[in-house]
């Protein structure tokens, strides 16, 4: 077996599928590995965090392999890799982790201080995340197997909900993630800043955790109208009045308990006219002045430390204009970073096979062939409600 095709960076606005090397048991560095398997690749996801590179917004470099959402296949097993079998069924987190160093025996797998040189941190197929080859292709590569793969007990039970499965991967865990950190529990109102698929995943995590209110904000109408068919209450960030005022004619006060933002460092301004205009610091300060005193917000969305499209040069660098002293005034807590998706997707997959939440069809998962990827892209960048899941070796029935 030697053939392999996957989406590939070509430049600002533009990927194609082309023939790619077959994986091999290596790390980035060419070292021959045993704690490795590969994958035949069940379902590959398109991100948000895909997007930001595909946009230019990011230094990723032309020919990078893309795709951090990977479920698959197991085909070929390394020499020391003792508790997966080959046609194993199982779900990649995206973060790569050594499962040995510090942060990993702590739980902070999105930090891994062993899978890449440049910074603590590792992904699939994304932009100074340590090399890794990404997976939205026909087969991929995952080190330390034992300890990243999360394998599905029953595979014909996990091929019937794999929509739902799928989101395992990175979006599901990162909305949790969000959810969690933000302080959502029984009874709270919420507030999650975007409507996209992060987003939405975040507001069933919040009614899960068992939220009274959640509220989704965003300025595209037709995310927020799929948000409101899904049974969240929404504001259109677009219209004149502000945004505390929208949200006191749900809750009759402008405060919510908790805030979540899912949308990231590409964030547009507030207003029918400032809805059109990049504003990277509006969403962390809008969130500060919605949220009570105490409150926590979570940060799930992306920023990152060189954006080479950024509308300024402090924001070329991520340097934004955050009212970090209306926060200390508040005592807001924020929790940044990376999701560690180790910590939830176990839970969360059984969330998902007793049907406890219905993620697929929350964030609009839509299945294309490997061929459809490009185009997919395109219409998840025109604001799409969707979920773009990639099928590529046509497993699955597409559009559903």
């Amino acid at each position: 077996m030697s053939e392999n095709r996957g989406v590939v960076y070509i430049e600002q606005g533009r990927v194609e599928v082309q023939s790619i090397p077959f994986p091999k048991l290596v790390n980035p560095q060419g070292k021959r590995i045993g704690h490795g398997v590969i994958l035949k690749v069940v379902t590959t996801n398109i991100c948000g965090s895909d997007q930001h590179m595909v946009r230019g917004r990011t230094t990723a470099s032309a020919g990078l392999v893309l795709g951090h959402e990977i479920t698959g296949e197991v085909i070929e097993i390394g020499s020391d890799v003792e508790t997966l079998k080959k046609g194993d069924l199982v779900s990649v987190p995206f973060n790569v982790a050594c499962g040995r160093c510090r942060t990993c025996k702590e739980q902070h797998t999105g930090v891994c201080l062993s899978v890449n040189p440049a910074r603590a941190g590792g992904a699939y197929g994304y932009v100074d995340m340590g090399g890794w080859i990404g997976g939205q292709a026909e087969y991929v590569m995952v080190p330390y197997a034992d300890f990243n793969l999360l394998r599905f007990p029953d595979k014909e039970q996990a091929m019937a909900k794999i929509r739902d499965l799928t989101c395992l991967s990175d979006i599901l865990p990162t909305g949790f993630h969000g959810a969690i950190t933000a302080g959502v529990g029984p009874g709270t109102t919420v507030y999650i800043a975007g409507a996209g698929p992060v987003g939405l995943a975040a507001a069933a995590s919040a009614r899960l955790l068992g939220a009274a209110v959640v509220i989704v904000g965003d300025v595209n109408k037709v995310r927020l109208e799929h948000a409101r068919k899904v049974g969240f209450e929404t504001v259109d960030l677009s219209a004149d009045a502000s945004l505390g005022e929208q949200i006191a004619r749900i809750l009759g006060e402008p405060e919510v308990d908790c805030a979540v933002d899912c949308v990231g460092f590409e964030a547009r301004g507030h207003g029918h006219d400032g809805s059109r205009v990049e504003a990277p610091a509006t969403v962390l300060n809008s969130l500060m002045e919605v949220t009570r005193a105490a409150g926590r917000i979570g940060v799930p969305g992306l920023y990152v430390t060189e954006d080479p499209g950024a509308v300024d040069a402090a924001a070329k660098h991520g340097s934004l204009s955050i009212r970090l002293g209306l926060g200390w005034a508040k005592s807001h807590s924020f929790f940044t970073g990376q999701t560690p998706v180790m910590k939830y997707n176990r839970q969360l997959m059984q969330a998902v096979l007793w049907d406890r939440i219905n993620i697929a069809d929350i964030v609009g998962v839509q299945v294309i062939t490997l061929d459809q990827a490009p185009g997919g892209y395109q219409q998840f960048d025109a604001g799409a409600p969707k979920k773009f899941v990639i099928d590529p070796h046509n497993l699955l029935k597409h559009g559903a």
